[in-house]
């Protein structure tokens, strides 16, 4: 956010970013901002050959594809390779983009573009050899732990009445069972000894009940935070154009 906002400032119309660890051809950025002159996307992300890099364990590229498959559920996107970090952004873009984990970016806004429409497109890019061990994580298992984390926040923060409708559902439906169950066992008679299961079942429908309340409450939350981006979206691009202007008049 650091980086977009010293572009931004700078009067930037379209901002690429890369890794620091030279994973990226510096060449293919072309590939990268060309969809944005041409005005078919806001947010272009570089697809990596994943299955033909030598330096990716066949347990990572497994783990790669489906964390890809399940930002693109998250965010109703196509995006083949969701964790790229070679992408370019247009101006517009940009300014709307919020990030809010302190893990990493790329996942948060492929689900936050997604929600917002911003127009997203990928390009196959080429990778360079591995100079040095990722910094982002120390274990694998650390880096699924993270990604998970960070989608299901993403998804939460964004869709939140889809997400605690799944979550409630799943003791609404066990509590529901149970509750069918003592009825039947009531009407042949045999409900005596089955009262601990309808205290069960009355307990996991009213926790499912409950759920589905908190994700009313978060819709009517991310209603408003929707509404707050709005206005920082118009803010920032009132006060990056003043700077713009103030810019080119001191160079004139």
């Amino acid at each position: 956010m650091a980086g977009l906002d010293a572009c931004l400032r700078n009067g930037a119309d379209i901002i690429v970013n890369t890794d620091a660890d030279n994973q990226y051809c510096g060449e293919d950025i072309e590939k990268l901002v060309r969809p944005i002159i041409d005005g078919q996307a806001d947010i272009v992300i570089g697809e990596r050959p994943i299955d033909q890099t030598e330096h990716f364990s066949p347990l990572k590229k497994k783990l790669q594809h489906f964390g890809s498959w399940v930002v693109r559920k998250a965010s109703k996107s196509d995006i083949p390779d969701a964790p790229s970090g070679f992408r370019a952004y247009s101006r517009e873009a940009a300014m709307r983009l919020n990030v809010t984990n302190e893990y990493t970016y790329t996942l948060e806004t492929i689900v936050q573009a997604g929600r917002e429409r911003i127009p997203m497109m990928s390009v196959p890019i080429r990778t360079n050899a591995e100079l040095r061990p990722s910094r982002l994580f120390s274990s694998m298992l650390g880096y699924v732990k993270k990604s998970m984390i960070t989608i299901i926040r993403a998804f939460a923060m964004y869709k939140p009445l889809t997400f605690f409708a799944i979550v409630g559902s799943v003791p609404f439906l066990i509590g529901l069972g149970l509750g069918i169950r003592f009825i039947v066992y009531m009407c042949i008679g045999q409900s005596d000894g089955h009262v601990q299961s309808l205290i069960l079942a009355s307990t996991l429908l009213m926790l499912g009940f409950m759920t589905y309340i908190v994700g009313i409450q978060a819709d009517i939350i991310a209603a408003n935070r929707k509404i707050l981006e709005d206005v920082q979206f118009h803010v920032k691009k009132l006060e990056y154009s003043i700077e713009k202007n103030e810019r080119e008049e001191q160079k004139i």
